[in-house]
């Protein structure tokens, strides 16, 4: 019996290989971690007052969002209030910096 091989179109093989770069792109998510905190709260040694989510949202908010920066307590420094800064210094892959959301 003879044995044929199977050759895949190249339309195949770029769609698959197009896949599979998607999936490792955004397997680990675009979204930078992000804090609500009080703006005012500033502290030079501390950074700013981590607060409820709910401080962020909807119009009468009086906490705005603070993204990628360092956690200690109850306190966050050395991000960005700006989310696309965070996410260009994210760099290209996973961040070991956690879960958004708070």
């Amino acid at each position: 019996m003879a044995h044929t091989r199977r050759r895949l179109r190249s339309s195949t093989v770029v769609l698959g290989g197009m896949g599979v770069v998607a999936a490792a792109l955004t397997s680990c998510g675009s979204e930078p971690d992000r804090r609500c905190v009080d703006r005012d709260s500033y502290d030079l040694y501390k950074g700013y007052r981590i607060i409820s989510d709910d401080n962020c949202e909807g119009y009468s908010s009086n906490g705005e969002w603070y993204y990628d920066g360092d956690i200690d307590g109850s306190h966050v420094q050395y991000g960005s209030f700006s989310r696309s800064e965070a996410v260009d210094r994210g760099g290209f892959g996973c961040s070991a910096s956690g879960s958004g959301g708070g």
